[in-house]
């Protein structure tokens, strides 16, 4: 692989970033993470560039034009979903995504190199199935430069956090920034958004990564652990900032759990509110953690809309799943957002461990009774690994413990799929906003 490599010693090396997906679910997604590495990589002193194949007409023609304008000599490639995670048809969205490392192959011979979400889950098998040459598991912001480094130099690459190789396996252990604050903000510049006033997305910002919640289905720690690390609310702010002036008014902060710690949520909407920015924002909620200071300072900062992801309306579903939230928390929280002004899109995850036709109906009903303005109705839960949902599966003889579970497989409980869709079709009729 060494020998593909034309920088000399510790010469600076022309990188460049792909995004991969194509695919807009709910949202028109930005890369987010690979924006964060193109930064890291930069500062460095690397040459890079960032390619957005969401907002190119043609895939191939984009990435031909980069290879042979640029002459890169490095190719990440970020795999941001496996599938659709629908078990009606589902999409595996990786056959795209070898097409897209098989047409960087036919203009280039320099090492191709996985990184994003959906590869972190998955960072063998995927690296197996879309035959790149390395990949690296996790946060890429030291982990890619650091690989870089060794790459310059010849360095044996054992030992580079998180590395895989493919064949080879697992070269590091995995590290995760303790200081969230070390690492570099997105460069505002690199979006590929030509109408930064569009309603059609939202700049995504992150304030903290990991999740301690442990539901039963969830990847989040696969991808970035268990435990809360936060960016100061001052650089969270800075960042907005510097969209802001660039144009850009509406946000999505994609953080797991928006609301947790509740007092860093008060202290970054404070902050909101002392700037007066002017923007617009949603974000993501976990039932209970919240009261009337919050929700107030929530629609002074001018959040307009929260998903609220309760997934049952059931209490003994709720306990399965791990929620660590009761059905009155949920209606709590409901009505207070609703008395805020807040606009609210619940979710509702039905078939998995435990469901009967009852709990079934109860969620429905329950989900019914809160009037929320919007409702995604999923039925069966996809199987990641490492969860203990897919523990359940293998105990129940729904999977093997050998399955890597790349390819999607779904949980449901056994002869109540049909039953689930004529309900859920019959729920839907005369709610507009409900979808799934």
């Amino acid at each position: 692989m060494n020998k593909e490599i034309k920088a000399g010693k510790g010469k600076a090396m022309k990188v460049l970033f792909i995004s991969a997906n194509t695919e807009h679910m709910n949202i028109l997604p930005l890369p987010l993470g690979l924006n964060c590495v193109a930064v890291a990589t930069r500062n460095a002193g690397h040459d890079v560039r960032l390619l957005d194949l969401m907002a190119e007409k043609d895939s191939n023609m984009a990435i031909t034009d980069a290879i042979e304008s640029f002459r890169p000599e490095v190719i990440g490639v970020s795999v941001r979903n496996i599938d659709d995670q629908s078990m009606d048809q589902p999409i595996f969205l990786l056959d795209k995504v070898k097409k897209i490392i098989n047409h960087c192959r036919t203009l280039s011979n320099v090492p191709i190199i996985l990184g994003g979400a959906g590869y972190s889950i998955f960072p063998e098998s995927a690296l197996e199935y879309l035959e790149a040459d390395m990949g690296i598991q996790g946060e890429g912001e030291v982990a890619f430069p650091a690989l870089l480094y060794r790459m310059q130099r010849g360095i044996d690459l054992w030992g580079t956090p998180g590395l895989y190789l493919r064949g080879r396996g697992l070269q590091g252990e995995r590290q995760f920034a303790k200081i969230l604050d070390e690492l570099l903000l997105p460069d505002e510049k690199m979006w590929s958004i030509s109408s930064p006033g569009s309603d059609d997305f939202g700049i995504p910002i992150q304030t903290r990564r990991g999740c301690p919640m442990n539901c039963n289905y969830c990847s989040t720690a696969d991808i970035e652990g268990r435990t809360i690390r936060k960016r100061s609310p001052e650089l969270v702010i800075e960042n907005i900032v510097r969209h802001v002036d660039a144009g850009y008014k509406r946000f999505y902060f994609v953080d797991n759990v928006f609301n947790m710690p509740l007092s860093y949520a008060k202290d970054l909407c404070r902050k909101i509110i002392d700037r007066k920015l002017g923007i617009s924002w949603r974000c993501i909620f976990y039932p209970g953690i919240v009261d009337t200071e919050l929700v107030n300072l929530l629609a002074m900062a001018d959040c307009r809309e929260i998903s609220l992801g309760f997934e049952s309306g059931c209490e003994q579903i709720l306990k399965i799943m791990n929620k660590k939230f009761h059905l009155d928390s949920i209606r709590c929280t409901s009505e207070m957002l609703r008395t805020g002004g807040i606009k609210q899109m619940g979710f509702l995850m039905l078939g998995g461990p435990g469901e009967t036709k009852e709990s079934a109906e109860q969620s429905l009903a329950f989900a019914d009774s809160l009037d929320l303005d919007a409702m995604k109705i999923t039925i069966g839960i996809r199987i990641y690994p490492n969860t203990a949902l897919s523990k359940t599966a293998v105990t129940e003889g729904l999977i093997s413990s050998e399955d890597n579970l790349l390819f999607p497989i779904f949980y449901i409980v056994p002869k109540l799929e049909g039953w689930l869709r004529e309900t859920v079709k019959t729920w839907m009729e005369g709610r507009p906003n409900w979808t799934n």
